[in-house]
């Protein structure tokens, strides 16, 4: 159980383990609080190696708060594409807002004062203020909450806000303040890297096996517990490709729900026979002229699955577009509009067609 188990004893074996083999991170490289907020947000459901191109790529273009402050929402929702989840972008950009105007374009060092901007939770704020500032906290994420429970051999739900919270009071109170940070930082480390999930954990180069409980008995699959989650729902949804000419009709989602604010293909809630595309493309407003059935598509989300089929539809000279809706070509829907990756393999199915046709 976590409360019998002597946290003190690992602090100096994990920071030294850390010193040596310590990933090399684009925002390792300094101790800038941006740098690190911005990191700890595009880490959120995502892994770190799918990440650094986002990084290197965001920071070349906002290199400072204020930068990101100014940045209008379109050109953010671009750089954020491909990583989902956008509403961390939209959160980002309303939190630089907060640090230029009330904190003068300086990051709040505190925790307290972290978790009062935009989309800045806990963990992140933990996070931000232990690295970044040497706050004597610990960030607890899944990969934290596995190491602790291996070590401890405590069975309790992780899921259970009250245990990652005797967690993080259990780890604070061990926090170095002169290596606050990289202790911090190591913990993770050794959870992503070392005490690994769904595999067996390489306990051989664990330089805390020597204190580890579920180590000591060899039970270490059985940790950490937590509670099944639901099942994702899948959606049937038709996908319509609507082709004018050499450009591609994209719509903009509402402003809230999923994928709020960002740019889409069209598209109707179940599959659609081709009578009914030829149906629902004419109430739409445009004159289809040609049909072609695409490759289905499928696309996971956190709690709901699409199932996507889709029509490339050709449309007439009649074009009358309806509001909130554009046309694009193919090179501007690469560079210039955000389209989640949920329509990537109709993406690919536009490009290929695009390329073929240009071959002599």
């Amino acid at each position: 159980m976590i409360t019998e188990f002597s946290f003190q004893e690992i602090v100096e074996p994990a920071i030294t383990w850390f010193d040596k083999h310590k990933r090399a991170m684009p925002w390792r490289e300094d101790r800038e609080a941006y740098h690190i907020w911005v990191s700890e947000i595009m880490l959120q459901q995502t892994r770190v190696q799918a990440v650094i191109e986002y990084y290197l790529r965001f920071m070349k273009a906002l290199p400072s708060v204020e930068d990101l402050a100014r940045c209008p929402e379109d050109e953010l929702m671009k750089l954020w594409e491909g990583l989902g989840y956008y509403n961390r972008a939209r959160n980002l950009k309303e939190a630089a807002n907060t640090i230029v105007t009330t904190y003068g374009g300086k990051m709040p060092e505190t925790t307290e004062e972290l978790l009062s901007l935009k989309g800045i939770g806990d963990y992140t704020a933990r996070a931000i203020a232990s690295q970044a500032f040497g706050v004597p906290v610990v960030a607890v994420d899944g990969n934290v909450l596995r190491l602790v429970t291996r070590l401890s051999r405590d069975n309790t739900d992780i899921g259970k806000a009250s245990f990652k919270r005797q967690v993080e009071g259990c780890l604070d109170l061990v926090s170095p303040p002169d290596r606050a940070g990289d202790f911090c930082q190591a913990l993770m480390e050794l959870g992503a890297c070392i005490c690994l999930p769904n595999a067996q954990p390489d306990c051989e180069n664990c330089p805390l096996k020597v204190f580890c409980e579920s180590y000591r008995h060899q039970d270490m699959q059985s940790y950490p517990v937590k509670q099944k989650a639901k099942e994702r729902r899948i959606e049937n949804r038709t996908i319509l490709i609507l082709r004018y000419q050499d450009l591609v009709v994209l719509s903009k989602r509402g402003k809230t729900g999923l994928l709020a604010g960002l740019y889409e293909f069209p598209g109707k809630k179940g599959f659609l026979s081709e009578k009914e595309v030829v149906q629902s493309v004419k109430a739409m407003g445009f004159s289809p002229l040609k049909v072609r059935k695409m490759e289905p598509a499928k696309h996971i989300f956190s709690h709901v699955e699409w199932h996507m089929e889709g029509y490339e539809v050709r449309l007439d000279e009649t074009l009358v577009l309806p509001e909130e809706t554009i046309l694009a070509s193919v090179s501007e829907m690469e560079e210039r509009y955000c389209l989640p990756a949920a329509f990537e393999g109709f993406k690919k199915q536009i490009h290929v067609k695009s390329r073929t046709a240009k071959k002599p």
